[in-house]
């Protein structure tokens, strides 16, 4: 591999699925053999990947401006956001990276260079604002090169808002987010992030945020907020 930049555990199939950057491509890597590797999917510039409940696999491809699904039956990738070039329209996407799907198979993507969080219910033909969309800018409205993201039950988003340095959560239906952790500069102080870019939430509520610049993973306790 090169550049390995995504990664989901298959319990089914007890493997990883990775997205293997550099090599345009999304493999399967065996947990119980590791000579046993599979590639999955071709020529497909990757960042964004998740594994729906029902085996489908999800995967960003930042170079076609689209999320595609892949069934578990092998059927040829389709696209679910997106695709129609890059744009700013809300049936168009710019540099998407992160994704999030939910129960009902809606389609979440940190649509990057357009500095906005992007909603598509399944079979739509168009996206939904959720975050951001007011342009590039560091307001409580705005977001910077958003990237990762997951989303709760009730419809609260959290997105690692990279070059703001932040993590925000826009409640559903809120015009505007609140900060969750970090906001105060770029830095190593424990109230710091440094482009955060990927994110987690346990069933805990515990938020957990990998601090790309400073080499670590910081943990935030999202009810206190």
């Amino acid at each position: 591999m090169i550049y390995p930049i995504n990664v989901v555990i298959d319990k089914n199939y007890n493997s990883l699925i990775i997205c293997d950057r550099e090599n345009k491509q999304v493999i399967r890597w065996s947990l119980e053999n590791p000579q046993d590797r599979q590639i999955l999917i071709w020529n497909i510039s990757c960042i964004g990947l998740m594994m729906h409940e029902n085996g489908d696999l999800f995967v960003c491809d930042n170079e076609k401006n689209a999320v595609k699904r892949w069934r578990k039956n092998g059927e040829k990738g389709t696209i679910v956001a997106g695709g129609n070039r890059k744009g700013r329209n809300l049936n168009q996407l710019n540099n998407p990276t992160y994704i999030f799907i939910d129960r009902e198979e809606t389609v979440y993507v940190s649509d990057c260079e357009n500095h906005r969080v992007m909603k598509w219910m399944k079979g739509a033909k168009e996206g939904i604002v959720v975050a951001g969309g007011h342009g590039q800018g560091k307001s409580l409205k705005q977001l910077s090169y958003p990237m990762g993201l997951v989303v709760t039950e009730v419809g609260d988003v959290y997105v690692a808002d990279a070059n703001n340095n932040r993590v925000m959560c826009w409640p559903l239906g809120s015009k505007e987010g609140r900060v969750i952790g970090g906001g105060n500069g770029f830095g190593e102080g424990s109230n710091q992030l440094w482009v955060p870019i990927g994110l987690s939430l346990d069933a805990e509520n515990n938020l957990y945020v990998v601090d790309h610049n400073n080499h670590r993973i910081q943990q935030f306790e999202v009810d206190k907020y």
